[in-house]
């Protein structure tokens, strides 16, 4: 059963330089604090869950309106593989594009998601941290080695694609940044995200610290170095 947590039914953001909607599914294999989506990441029993027939409908209806549906989380690659993938291919034959945002964590969906040729359009990566902080960051233990392999996957892809990583100072100083920059390099598109504590997983991290502007602009420096374009995503 795929999850549907719940629809944007227009974004200008989400998917760069089309017109889309945004759909979140609920679950995630992560646990970061800092999450700003709390309800979907712990699977709340109480979250109302929109049903497939409605989200198609919804579809149907935006037909020669939308470019493209991103699908967002959560984690998607938490959902069952062959429904997951029967749910993406009726999206397609829809007509729209697919931007997939993800973790990386699950690699070997990712691959077999990224060798159905034609299906994906655009993949998003969040980059949490230097990958000897990932357990510390994620609050799971494991081995984290499929991060940096689908990393060079999307790279090798031929889609469109772009890493990004969301900044806090507990995780993200100057030399901790660097380290995720090197797990990226030669990257098309980066951006930076600077960590909103208005709502998240943790409410410990409500009252955490977030970066300057003139601090992002160091970072933004920094980025130059190593990926072809850098942005500032606020």
């Amino acid at each position: 059963m795929i999850k549907i947590g719940g629809i944007q039914k227009m974004t200008l953001i989400d998917y760069p330089g089309k017109v889309a909607a945004t759909v979140f599914l609920v679950g995630c294999n992560f646990k970061c604090g800092y999450c700003h989506n709390p309800d979907l990441v712990l699977n709340n029993p109480d979250h109302e869950l929109i049903s497939k027939e409605e989200f198609f409908n919804f579809l149907k209806k935006r037909n020669g309106l939308l470019d493209g549906i991103c699908i967002s989380g959560g984690e998607p690659l938490c959902q069952e593989e062959r429904e997951f993938l029967e749910f993406l291919h009726k999206i397609k034959k829809l007509g729209f594009l697919i931007k997939l945002d993800t973790n990386g964590f699950n690699w070997p969906f990712l691959k077999k998601i990224i060798e159905d040729k034609g299906l994906l359009d655009y993949i998003a990566m969040d980059v949490k941290a230097s990958l000897d902080r990932y357990g510390e960051l994620t609050n799971i233990k494991n081995d984290f080695s499929n991060i940096a392999k689908s990393i060079k996957l999307i790279m090798t892809s031929g889609l469109d694609y772009e890493f990004r990583t969301t900044v806090l100072p507990a995780f993200h100083d100057l030399g901790g940044f660097e380290k995720v920059l090197q797990l990226i390099k030669g990257a098309k598109n980066f951006y930076i995200q600077n960590f909103n504590n208005r709502k998240t997983l943790d409410s410990r991290f409500n009252t955490e610290a977030t970066y300057k502007p003139t601090d992002l602009d160091k970072m933004k420096e920094l980025a130059q170095k190593y990926v072809e374009h850098c942005e500032i995503r606020t």
